[in-house]
């Protein structure tokens, strides 16, 4: 049951919502639930969410909030990215606290990753 008042679900917009499946598939392992032509979910990946078609991105640039994900191996994770079809936006960086990358997946949308 999702709690009273908390955070409980995101979207996104996704331009191709197959490339955007695959490489989260592929990048991170996660599973999708098909929900029609456009939109697709996903669940258990620390919050839950779905992508839905559209021209439009999410990005720093334009006001967007940035969905960060933690890695234990930072290096690993960033070469899982790129592997998969991520762009790297802005390369490794310290920041107060750690390190961490930003990058988009195929359909333009920005996300970030860090680590200690």
């Amino acid at each position: 049951m999702p709690a009273h008042n908390k955070i409980n679900y995101v979207e996104y917009p996704a331009r191709d919502l197959d490339a955007t499946k695959l490489f989260f598939q592929t990048a991170f392992g996660w599973a999708f639930d098909d929900y029609g032509p456009d939109y697709i979910a996903f669940s258990g990946q620390g919050l839950d969410g779905g992508f839905f078609r559209s021209e439009l991105t999410a990005s720093t640039d334009k006001g967007s909030a940035l969905i960060v994900f933690y890695s234990d191996r930072l290096e690993e994770t960033l070469a899982s990215v790129v592997a998969a079809g991520g762009k790297v936006v802005k390369p490794i960086f310290a920041f107060p606290g750690g390190r961490r990358f930003h990058f988009t997946e195929p359909s333009g949308n920005e996300f970030a990753v860090w680590s200690e």
